[in-house]
């Protein structure tokens, strides 16, 4: 059974989704990202990493990509 997206967020995060968090911006996959998401650098795009599947952040890590919290 798959929840609504704004479920699955708020029991990932603890926090149901707010217009009020601040946009940070749209990564290489074109995801939303908010101002205090955790994103991988890489090649100058970011990535947000709760979208990612394990395979792509541990491919990202391997190449170099650094954690950040988006700010």
């Amino acid at each position: 059974m798959m929840d609504h997206p704004a479920i699955e967020r708020a029991m990932h995060t603890g926090y149901p989704y707010s217009e009020r968090r601040q946009m940070f911006g749209e990564d290489g996959l074109a995801n939303d990202v908010h101002v205090g998401d955790e994103i991988l650098k890489f090649d100058g795009e970011f990535y947000r990493v709760e979208d990612l599947s394990v395979d792509a952040i541990e491919i990202l890590e391997k190449h170099g990509a650094d954690y950040e919290i988006a700010k």
